[in-house]
């Protein structure tokens, strides 16, 4: 989640657990805690890697086999030097551990991928039934942080707490029960188009959950398409895009390319830019427009050479589409857009 979102998630947490007395404290503490995973991204950079900073992020400092013993050796630090920690060391730890834990929990929600066991060699978890930013799941949040913040040690801060923390986990409840609905059309459509096997996944557009993209391989490339769940009725409709399979194919074995396929499950595209082999990440983003895009070959003809992965900044036109996403979640399309390719039923 964004780092907005995981003050007042962490700050919650920390002040629904710790002592009415320290509840300001608490609310400080869990804020900085639920974002300390995240400072991974600070050593990361020395590694001038664009795939090794994005593949590694949400790694070491996100495993639950890890953060145990970081929130052990937190509360013990603090309990040593006296003060709130000494004087409520139960309620403390738990609220140490619950923040740090809870931070990699809720990323395993969004799309990017979390190595929730790290370092067990599992692929990251991406359940993708959140977007990374999600206003109506901080907002319950943020306002039970903020009433919390001045009711301090009044019942009324403890009751605030307990309901942002209900409604939060209400909401991850409906973004799954969303995504259920999504994946159950999306198996229907996909199976009258002969794509019913086909590897693919949904994830919501941004800010919202009620509408949803879905992105199915396919031996030439994939399919994608969209769901609202508020004005579509009939099936998803796909539009076929390519993707140089044969190229990716003739580079699988460079360790890059091993790297990005591992983490991002074999969503990607492949086309050639400039004589440059370019991996693009299907999961973030949506046809023309993706977040991640490395160039890591060159074309030697006949043969690709492996080259030092580069992050290509290209043309971004996604912020002047939010209008017609907004439009698209109440209005369902008439027909495939102009220049786009319709996938036929069989």
């Amino acid at each position: 989640m964004d780092s907005i979102t995981h003050l007042f998630y962490g700050g919650a947490i920390a002040a629904a657990i710790a002592p009415r007395g320290h509840r300001r404290a608490a609310l400080l503490a869990g804020a900085a805690l639920n974002t300390l995973p995240d400072l991974d991204v600070i050593p990361l950079r020395l590694f001038a890697d664009p795939v090794a900073e994005m593949t590694c992020h949400r790694g070491l400092t996100h495993s639950w086999l890890v953060l145990p013993f970081v929130a052990w050796a937190i509360w013990a630090f603090f309990k040593r030097r006296g003060g709130r920690v000494a004087q409520e060391p139960a309620r403390w730890f738990w609220a140490i551990l619950l923040c740090l834990m809870a931070h990699p929990l809720i990323d395993s929600f969004t799309v990017y991928g979390t190595q929730l066991f790290w370092p067990l060699p599992m692929q990251p978890l991406m359940w993708s039934s959140l977007f990374i930013i999600d206003p109506l799941f901080t907002l319950p949040w943020l306002v039970a942080c903020v009433v919390a913040w001045f009711a301090r040690e009044r019942v009324l801060a403890q009751r605030a707490l307990v309901v942002g923390i209900a409604l939060g986990v209400a909401y991850v409840g409906w973004s799954l029960t969303a995504k259920w609905m999504i994946e159950r059309e999306a198996d229907r459509a996909l199976a009258r188009i002969g794509l019913g096997a086909a590897p693919r996944f949904s994830v919501p557009m941004p800010f919202n959950t009620l509408l949803w993209r879905v992105v199915a391989m396919t031996p030439q490339g994939f399919v994608e398409g969209e769901r609202s769940l508020v004005a579509d009725r009939g099936d998803i409709r796909f539009r076929a895009y390519p993707s140089d399979t044969q190229a990716l194919a003739a580079v699988r074995d460079f360790k890059v390319v091993q790297r990005l396929t591992w983490f991002n499950h074999g969503f990607q595209k492949a086309e050639t830019y400039e004589d440059k082999l370019v991996l693009s990440d299907l999961r973030m983003g949506s046809e023309p427009d993706y977040t991640f895009r490395f160039a890591v070959a060159k074309h030697n003809s006949p043969t690709w050479r492996e080259i030092p992965p580069e992050q290509l900044k290209w043309p971004w036109q996604a912020g002047k589409r939010l209008p017609e996403m907004w439009q698209r979640i109440w209005q369902e399309p008439k027909a495939i857009g102009e220049g786009e390719k319709a996938v036929a039923k069989n």
